[in-house]
Parts: structure tokens; sequence; C-alpha cells
């Protein structure tokens, strides 16, 4: 295993660990403890989030632009382990929805470097591979993450700020380890760099740099691709709703973070070995099957009422993450110029934020309208469409590869 990839795989543990600590108790702190209202949850989170998918492009390029991936992760990670040990002083939900954005503010700011960086590091062959493996390592830290918190709920269910206080650590172990990683400096790195300085290329350098913050700028089969995953992104609601589903139907708070951590387990161990299977089968057949098993599960949702049938259906839906993810990332670097990567993640990062945004206020508004099967006939029914325009983006290298 690439050094790169292993540490980079290691901090998205221990990060992980940290942030899926605090997923299943936060709903319960900000309306329990502090006393806020769904519609403030729900503000909290959807705002957090716009806020990292606009922020995404914008350091994807800069680190295209000066050539340096590794302050941006070191950078993104501090803030984020800031942030989260914030909320713990709380007094207020207002509070927390300016902490929560400077924690996803973090997470844009390294999102696209961090990727990019662990593209930097290997060859194209390997990439669904790295990404595997990087996306293993990150689920294993969501398997870990809510069972740690389970251990100090039972041991002091009364003080859930400590968890936050507490989740700091796990953070600050990630952090500490980026500063190990090195970064492999790329082909002509040298030689960009010292031509920067001179007036003569710097000109056409900040135009070429202005272009790439431009969609239409990449290649076409590059804007299929986020138009496929876009319309996926429309229809792919929160995970939230998937748990809301099981608690609806009578499973325990304590059910309901053991089988997330379940579904984690799956995604765990079949994303590294998926991703290097993309490196093998093609990007594309691996994701229309990832888009298969999430209509699959969706479906499964509608009528699934036991802890049983759920742990079935995520089971099945962890592969889909492992299919999805990590060669998502991989796919979307493969159809773009190598000086391209960070922007190109970055507007990956954009596309699925603000359709995920979108699909989550559509979810919640169908559930309220249409009962709680509505969210999941509707997702079945966007990946499903997602399937069929997939078929016509191309890989480069293989361009025979269109309509399956």
């Amino acid at each position: 295993m690439n050094e790169i990839v292993f540490r980079l795989g290691l901090v998205s543990l221990f990060n992980d660990i940290s942030t899926e600590m605090l997923y299943p108790i936060t709903p319960i702190f900000l309306t329990v403890v502090l006393g806020a209202s769904m519609a403030s949850v729900g503000w909290i989170e959807g705002f957090s989030e716009f806020l990292a998918s606009l922020l995404k492009v914008y350091f994807g390029q800069w680190s295209d632009t000066i050539g340096e991936r590794r302050p941006f992760v070191i950078a993104g990670y501090s803030l984020s382990t800031i942030a989260r040990p914030l909320i713990g002083l709380a007094q207020s939900w207002p509070f927390v929805f300016f902490a929560r954005a400077f924690d996803r503010l973090g997470k844009a700011v390294r999102g696209a470097p961090r990727d990019a960086l662990l593209a930097d590091s290997v060859e194209k062959k390997s990439l669904g591979r790295a990404f595997g493996w990087h996306r293993g390592m990150d689920s294993l830290g969501a398997v870990l993450g809510p069972l740690l918190a389970l251990v100090l709920l039972k041991e002091d269910g009364h003080h859930l700020r400590l968890i936050y206080f507490l989740s700091a650590i796990p953070a600050l172990i990630a952090v500490l380890l980026v500063f190990s990683v090195r970064e492999r400096r790329r082909a002509g790195q040298s030689a960009q760099n010292s031509l920067a300085s001179q007036p003569t290329v710097q000109e056409p350098r900040l135009k070429k740099a202005q272009a790439r913050l431009r969609i239409k700028n990449l290649p076409v089969q590059f804007q299929k691709y986020l138009i496929a995953l876009g319309v996926f992104s429309l229809a792919n609601s929160s995970d939230a709703f998937l748990l809301l589903k099981m608690k609806s139907v009578g499973v325990s708070l304590t059910g309901v973070i053991l089988l997330y951590g379940f579904y984690n387990v799956f995604y765990s161990v079949t994303s590294p070995w998926l991703g290097h299977l993309s490196d093998r089968l093609g990007r594309k057949q691996v994701l229309i099957f990832g888009f298969v098993l999430f209509a699959c599960v969706y479906l499964g949702f509608t009528r699934a009422s036991s802890p049983l049938a759920f742990s079935g259906l995520l089971a099945v839906y962890g592969i889909y993450m492992g299919a999805t993810e990590g060669v998502g990332k991989a796919w979307a670097i493969d159809l773009v110029a190598s000086e391209f990567k960070g922007a190109a993640l970055g507007f990956r990062g954009m596309v699925t934020g603000l359709c995920g945004l979108i699909a989550s206020v559509s979810a919640g508004l169908i559930w309220d309208h249409f009962g709680s099967s509505g969210p999941f006939m509707y997702g079945a029914v966007g990946a499903a469409i997602s399937c069929v325009l997939l078929l016509f983006v191309r890989s480069p290298g293989n361009m025979s590869e269109g309509i399956l």
C-alpha cells in the first residue's frame, strides 16, 4: 500500500470516529438540551452542507493553481477539530448553527485538495483501489464512532456535552497524522513554480486558473458525468431519512445506532475491493451497479418494518456506498486533465452537495404529504434515470465505451 494513501486513510479513520461519535446524539442535544425545533435542526444541517458545497470548487481550484495540497488538508482538519468541542459549550441553537458551519468550512477547505493529493500519489490505473481504501478507512471510523458514543451514553447518558469534548481527541490525532503526510512532487512542478515568477508567464497562467472555475471549460464527458450524478443526487436524500424510517416503525434508538454501524461495516469491507474492481472492470460498470443497488434498497424501505429486514437492506446499502463514493471520485479524475484534479473534485462535490440539499428538502415535503414511503419511491426512480444517463458517458482511453 502506498504510504501517502495509507496515512490519509488513517487520518480519515480518526476524523470519522470523531464525526460519527456526534452523529446520533446531535439531534437529541439540539432538541432536548437546547430546546431547538425540528425546523431549526433542518436549517442547521442544510445550511452547513450548502456552505461546504459552494466552497469546495474554490479550494479545489486554488490547490490546482498553486500546485500545493497539503496546507489545505491541514487547515481543513484543524478547523473541524476546533469546531466540534465548541458545540459542547453551546447554550442556544444559534451557537450550534455557527459551530456547524465552521466545521463544514473545514470540510470544504480539505475535501477536494485531499482527494487530489490522494490521486497525485498513485498511478491512474490504481485510482479506484486508492479511493476504495480511503473510503473503507473512513467508513470504519463510522462504525467505531457510534459504538463509542453508545458506550459513553450508557455511562453518562445525561451529560451529552461530554461527548462533544471527547470527540476532539480522535480529531486531534487525525490532525497530527496529517503533518506526517509528505506531498509527492508532481512532474514538471519545479519548472512551473520557477516560471510562475516571470511576468511573461504569469498572465496566461492566471487566465488559465480563472477558466478552471467554469464547468463549460471542462471536458464534455465530465459534464455528462456531472449531469448524471446531479440527477442521482437530486433523488439521494440524507441518510437521516433512513434512520427516521426505522425509528417510525418502532426500532429503538439503540437499535437504530447499531443498525447504522452495521451498514458501515459493509461499506468499510466492500469499498477497497470494489474500488480495485473498478480499476480492472471500469468505473462506469461499477457505478451503475451501485446505483441499481441503491434503487433496490430504497424500494425495500417502502415495505420494510422489522429490524431483520432493515439489517438486510442496510447491508446492501453499504455495498452500494462501497461501489459509488470512492469510484465516483476516481472517475471524475479520469475524465479531466491532471492539472484540473482539484477543480474537478470540487465541481463534483458542489453538484452532489447542492442537489443533495434539494433532495433532502424534497424528501421531507414528500414524507409530510404522502407518507414515509414517498421519499424512497422518489429516490428509486431518480436512481434508475441516472443509470440511463451514465450509459452515455465515455471514459478516456476507451471511447468505444458508450451504451453497454
